[in-house]
C-alpha cells in the first residue's frame, strides 16, 4: 500500500486532503508543522488551537498524525530573509520561500523518513505526474504563483488532492463527512505567523526609521513612519488629506539613500507604471527557458493578478521581463511568475523596475 504523508495545518483544505486520500485506499498519516511559537496580540497561539483540530479530524477520518518542529528551519531559512528584504526597502513574499524551504524541503524529508512513498498538501494546484506544476481548477483558488519556485523532483513526490475541487467544493465535502473544520475561516497573512498588526509585528523585529515623505518634486507633504511599513501603489495609511487637487496620494517610490518615502497624487500616475522589469534568483520548474532567446510567455506580478502578455529573455538566473501593456506598481521583491498556458514554469525576484 502506498504511504502519503500530509501536511495538515487544521484547516479545511489539508483536512480534505487527508481524507480523499484515505477513501482511495492509501496509507495516511498526518504531520502538523509548527513553526512559529510566538502568541498573537491577544496572547493566543494559534498553532496550539490548529493542533487540536487537526488531532480531531485525524481522530474523525482514521489515521495517525504526528507533530513536527521546524520553528528553527523556519527562522534560518525564511523569516530571516524575509527581515533582510524588508531592511532593504523591498516587500518579500514569504509564502513562496516557505512553500521552498519548509513544506517541500525540510518537511519532505521529514515525510521521506516516516517511510512515505509519496507527501500532499492541500494547495490548489495540480500535477501531471511527471513533475509539471498545473493551475488548480478553482481559478479564484490557484495556488501555483506560491509554489513556482519548487522542482519537478519534488512535484514528483508530492499529490494535490484538492487540486481538482473547487472551495465550495471543498468545504461541501468536509461538511457532508463530519469535519468540525468545514467552516473554518481561510487562513491570511505571513505563512505560519497568522493575521496581526502587521507594523506592530514588523516594528518589534527592526528599528523603525521615520522619515520626510515628499512628492516627485521634492516638496515635503508629510512623515512617514519607517519606509518598510510602505509598498509601491499604497494609498491607505499615508495621512495626506486635503492637497493639491485633492485626489488621492499613492506611494510611487523608495529614496532609501535619504530615508524618503516618495508619494504622487492620483492612482494613474505615471511613476506608478512601468514597461520592462529585472528578475533575479530565476528558478523553474522543468528545464529552463533558453539563453538569450525571447519567449513569449504570461506572468503574474502579485497572487491575484490575471495573466500578462511578456516576453522574457533569460541570461544565466536574470530575467529581463518586457511588458505588452504597462504594469501598474510592480515592486521590488515580489515573484514575477512565469506562465505558459496552465502550466507554471517558473519565475524570479523582481529586483528592478523600468518606466
Amino acid at each position: 500500500m502506498t504511504r502519503v504523508v500530509v501536511g495538515m495545518s487544521g484547516g479545511v483544505d489539508s483536512s480534505v486532503a487527508a481524507l480523499l486520500l484515505k477513501q482511495q485506499g492509501y496509507d495516511v498519516i498526518g504531520v502538523f508543522m509548527k513553526n512559529w511559537e510566538e502568541k498573537d496580540e491577544e496572547g493566543v497561539c494559534t498553532s496550539e488551537s490548529d493542533w487540536r483540530d487537526v488531532q480531531q479530524v485525524c481522530d474523525i477520518i482514521g489515521i495517525p498524525y504526528y507533530p513536527v518542529n521546524f520553528v528553527k528551519e523556519y527562522w534560518d531559512r525564511v523569516f530571516s530573509l524575509f527581515l533582510s528584504e524588508y531592511q532593504k526597502g523591498r516587500t518579500p513574499n514569504p509564502d513562496v520561500l516557505c512553500n521552498r524551504e519548509i513544506k517541500f524541503r525540510a518537511f519532505l524529508d521529514f515525510a521521506m523518513q516516516l517511510g512515505a512513498d509519496k507527501m500532499a498538501t492541500g494547495h490548489f494546484v495540480q500535477t501531471d505526474g511527471e513533475g509539471h506544476l498545473l493551475r488548480g481548477s478553482d481559478t479564484n483558488k490557484d495556488q501555483s504563483y506560491f509554489l513556482y519556485m519548487l522542482h519537478e523532483q519534488q512535484l514528483k513526490k508530492a499529490l494535490f488532492p484538492v487540486g481538482h475541487l473547487t472551495k465550495q467544493e471543498v468545504r461541501k465535502i468536509a461538511e457532508e463527512n463530519g469535519l468540525p473544520v468545514s467552516t473554518k475561516k481561510d487562513s491570511t497573512g505571513v505563512c505560519f505567523i497568522g493575521e496581526r498588526n502587521f507594523k506592530k509585528f514588523l516594528g518589534s523585529y527592526l528599528p523603525a526609521m521615520p522619515g520626510d515623505m515628499v512628492t516627485p518634486e521634492s516638496e515635503k507633504v508629510g512623515r512617514h513612519d519607517g519606509l518598510m511599513y510602505y509598498t509601491l501603489g499604497q494609498r491607505r495609511g499615508l495621512g495626506i488629506g486635503g492637497r493639491g487637487d485633492g485626489r488621492s496620494f499613492f506611494v510611487v517610490d523608495k529614496d532609501l539613500k535619504n530615508n524618503r518615502l516618495i508619494v504622487a497624487q492620483g492612482e494613474d500616475h505615471p511613476l506608478l507604471y512601468s514597461t520592462s522589469a529585472i528578475a533575479t534568483d530565476a528558478t523553474f520548474v522543468n528545464d529552463p527557458i533558453p539563453e538569450n532567446t525571447p519567449v513569449h510567455l504570461t506572468c503574474k506580478f502579485r497572487y491575484r493578478q490575471n495573466d500578462q502578455g511578456v516576453t522574457v529573455m533569460r541570461t544565466g538566473d536574470i530575467l529581463n521581463i518586457v511588458f505588452d501593456e504597462k504594469q501598474r506598481a510592480v515592486t521590488p521583491g515580489q515573484s514575477a511568475v512565469l506562465y505558459d498556458g496552465d502550466k507554471c514554469i517558473g519565475g524570479g525576484i523582481v529586483d528592478q523596475v523600468i518606466l
